[in-house]
């Protein structure tokens, strides 16, 4: 009786090793991410000035939500959310075509996921040249008699976020192929044997067997890139066209950065690092719940 007591008195012990080991980590991912988290949180309720010791309440929030160029900024981020949908639906074209191995799709493949590992600024100076005035698209245009087609793509108001949005997308695009490739490649291929035996098409595999299958893939990248959106075109929009002209381009992440640098406002920039921080929480947030209700529905 005595050895039986002694075990589930062991059984009831909590064993501290686990978090011993772990803690270090902990402290770490604390001190690297917490505390700037903390600390921008604070900022933001401070003043704005020099003197930062100052509380001054919510006035950075009133100040930015009464700013103009905020609202063109946040404008610009939400013009670019519609490369989300449009970056998917690409991606996920490339993966079907490159997944059934046509004639030099290993070429393909490396033409496509090239411009994912090069660093952003080399793109976007690449694409300054490209999308100048005067620039490589618009002489071509104009040699081969469309003159009237070119346009000053980075200096025109209307045209420069979509202009650097298509950009974003020829870059970002080789990482959702890669993506879909990736989990396309772990499909049973008895279902789509089994598919082709009862007559089913291309199309029809399609439908019914890879989109179903890549569902949570498909969820996750369109998150991801809508959070890339909200929160890391800066280098984009910087290399490119400085937030110009007159703050057509201009995104959030610049807005924080002229604010908090070039103006030293700290406590604006650290206002709108917040919303942008709330924001961005959100997605993670519903994208949690989706895959997890997804789990769950799969399970049953």
């Amino acid at each position: 009786m005595s050895a039986m007591t002694s075990a589930i008195r062991r059984r009831g012990r909590i064993d501290g090793t686990p978090y011993l080991l772990v803690a270090p980590a902990v402290a770490l991912i604390l001190i690297v991410f917490g505390y700037p988290i903390v600390r921008i949180v604070v900022d933001s309720f401070l003043s704005p000035t020099a003197d930062r010791g100052t509380s001054v309440g919510l006035t950075n929030y009133a100040f930015v939500l009464d700013d103009p160029v905020f609202w063109k900024s946040a404008g610009n981020n939400l013009l670019l959310l519609v490369g989300g949908p449009i970056m998917t639906g690409l991606a996920l074209l490339f993966a079907v075509v490159l997944f059934d191995r046509i004639r030099g799709w290993r070429v393909y493949r490396t033409l496509v996921f090239t411009p994912y590992i090069l660093a952003v600024p080399v793109i976007g100076v690449t694409f300054v040249y490209l999308y100048g005035f005067n620039g490589i698209v618009n002489t071509l245009l104009r040699d081969v008699g469309a003159g009237g087609l070119a346009q000053d793509w980075l200096g025109s108001p209307t045209l420069v976020t979509p202009s650097i949005l298509s950009v974003i997308v020829y870059r970002e695009l080789g990482f959702g192929v890669m993506l879909f490739l990736a989990r396309m490649a772990s499909i049973r291929q008895e279902l789509y044997e089994a598919a082709m035996i009862d007559g089913a098409g291309w199309w029809a595999r399609i439908r019914y067997i890879t989109i179903p299958q890549l569902r949570t893939v498909i969820g996750f990248f369109v998150v991801i890139e809508l959070i890339t959106m909200l929160s890391w075109v800066f280098a984009y929009v910087y290399s490119m066209t400085g937030g110009g002209p007159a703050f057509a381009s201009s995104v959030l992440e610049l807005y924080v950065w002229k604010n908090a640098f070039a103006y030293r406002a700290v406590g604006i920039a650290s206002a709108v690092a917040v919303l942008l921080l709330l924001t961005t929480s959100v997605l993670i947030i519903v994208q949690m719940l989706v895959r997890g209700g997804e789990s769950e529905t799969g399970e049953e």
